[in-house]
């Protein structure tokens, strides 16, 4: 045997060995074997759900903020209006100013919010009014933000929860070609309830002064904390739910908080489970530098009030600051332990920058997953066999070499999945029996060239050799052709598809690989040195 061919085929077998063994081996100590592969929603069970992000809550939510914003800023600078409040569209509406002092408000403007929104005065009553609307790239940008935000928020939640290979992306468009859907496929989800309610929670938290004195509450209705309050409820303020907890009883009451929150979500470094003074589950949470220096500053100052710890605009415990209050806290609510874990793990993961809406909900059944295996894997059996019964009559000794090849490419495939921890799709498994054909194919035309030399009178070895160079560039040609259709269904694919788009794309490389090089290769050893006058072919 050549010197060149022994290393040419040890390394060709070391690459086998290696494959197979990412193949069969298990994925960590303990685990059964070919668990390396991971199996798809579609084989494993589990829930498919398509999410629209609601952008114009994360709009409307910068409108009112810039609305408070403006009017802070104004009062700051003396400038006094009639109300800074959001108006319909995308917009924000400030009235009553007077027109000796609207040159500053438009210098105000100009040099704070040129970028953002385009505005208009008008003069009504003897008193000047701006109306501001937010510009169109402003908006397209902003909603794009939102919903990378919001899957972002979602995978964290997702992984926080060890859900073995879930699938997120971000898909469709309701509005001005903006995409606002997320397809979120979960394998092997055995709680689909919990699981869809930890992700569709926003998670909104806030901490809120009270209301000074009794015209805090609680109260029993929105009526009387508004009859309480001369009336009426001022801009500053808001009344929120409040559901306490007094031992057998619960009873719903409202409080009257600060609008402008303390601290927000987004000051939170992390949060925990853990007890409060009686021992029940409640939550601990821990606030960043900046979070820690303005809730210190907050509580130092409202000794003796109430703080409301607001959770998606509904009060969850509303206990009085006995002194000052730096980097942590606790939620207290009559949790249950599930409760408070599931809580800190939202907290955790931070707040969904707008509310979603669940446009498609679908569980899959793990038997349906193993009728699908079953019929896979029979498929995938008969076709092999059929091929091997073909290839060995047809083209008889050289077919053998065909099935080694198509045995190697399996073996590539299969260990290139097991050493990513790739995830198995039905469509996946037809991605593999595709990649049988296409490697039969390719045998198919390297032998049928390599009769056609052996017709013209050339030499065992020249026929093979020249079957082989000859036939490269047609197997080349229809592989990348059918590699470009393949990456166009991975990029443009839910999670199905983009199974079947890997197993293609995989085999079909590995195919390049065993039909040109390995099968040449064969050849070579099945010839040796000695000189061939026939081929079984």
């Amino acid at each position: 045997m050549q010197k060149n061919l022994r290393w040419k085929l040890i390394l060709i077998l070391v690459l086998m060995v290696i494959c197979i063994y990412f193949f069969v081996s298990p994925k960590e100590k303990g685990a059964p074997f070919l668990s390396r592969i991971n199996l798809g929603l579609d084989l494993k069970g589990g829930i498919h759900l398509v999410l629209r992000v609601m952008t114009d809550d994360a709009l409307n939510q910068e409108l009112l903020q810039d609305s408070d914003r403006i009017a802070q800023e104004l009062k700051s600078k003396n400038i006094p209006i009639a109300a800074s409040k959001k108006g319909n569209g995308y917009s924000v509406e400030i009235t009553g100013i007077d027109p000796s002092r609207d040159s500053e408000v438009r210098t105000y403007l100009d040099a704070t919010y040129n970028r953002k929104y385009t505005w208009r005065s008008t003069i009504s009553e003897g008193k000047t009014n701006f109306s501001l609307t937010l510009q169109g790239p402003y908006i397209r940008d902003m909603k794009e933000s939102t919903v990378r935000q919001a899957l972002e928020t979602i995978r964290r939640r997702v992984d926080a929860l060890g859900v073995s290979e879930p699938s997120l992306q971000i898909y469709g468009g309701s509005s001005q070609d903006v995409p606002d859907q997320i397809i979120v496929e979960l394998p092997g989800v055995d709680d689909p309830d919990r699981v869809k309610g930890l992700i569709e929670n926003t998670a909104q938290l806030e901490l809120r002064l009270v209301k000074k004195g009794s015209e805090g509450g609680p109260f029993a209705s929105i009526e009387e904390a508004v009859q309480a309050n001369g009336g009426s409820i001022s801009d500053e303020y808001s009344v929120l739910p409040y559901r306490e907890d007094r031992g057998d009883q619960s009873q719903l009451e409202y409080l009257v908080v600060n609008k402008i929150p303390v601290i927000t979500g987004k000051d939170l470094k992390t949060a925990r489970q853990g007890t409060d003074r009686n021992g029940s589950p409640a939550v601990n949470f821990f606030l960043t530098s900046d979070g820690a220096k303005l809730f210190g500053r907050a509580t130092e100052q409202h000794i003796g009030e109430r703080l409301a710890i607001v959770l998606d605009n509904a009060v969850s415990s509303a206990p009085v600051i006995n002194s000052r209050i730096d980097s942590e806290g606790i939620i207290e609510g009559h949790f249950t332990l599930q409760q408070a874990n599931d809580l800190a793990l939202l907290l955790r993961s931070g707040a969904l920058p707008a509310s979603l809406h669940i446009e498609h909900d679908q569980s899959v059944g793990a038997s349906l997953g193993n009728d699908s295996i079953r019929s896979g894997v029979m498929a995938s059996i008969i076709g092999f066999g059929l091929v091997v019964v073909i290839m060995v009559v047809y083209y008889r000794h050289s077919g053998l070499n065909a099935i080694w090849c198509l045995l190697g490419n399996l073996i590539i495939l299969m260990g290139f999945m097991g050493g990513v921890s790739g995830v198995l799709t039905l469509p996946g498994i037809a991605g593999v029996i595709l990649t049988i054909g296409m490697a039969v194919d390719s045998n198919i035309l390297i032998f049928e060239r390599i009769r056609e030399e052996l017709r013209s009178g050339k030499t065992v070895r020249a026929a093979i050799d020249t079957g082989f160079s000859k036939v490269f560039w047609t197997i080349f040609d229809t592989h990348i052709t059918t590699l470009i259709s393949a990456a166009f269904l991975f990029q443009f694919g839910t999670g199905p598809i983009r199974g079947f788009a890997t197993t293609l794309t995989v085999g079909l490389l590995a195919n390049m690989f065993t039909a040109v090089y390995v099968s040449h290769r064969l050849f070579d050893l099945m010839l040796g040195d000695r000189r061939v006058e026939a081929l079984s072919i």
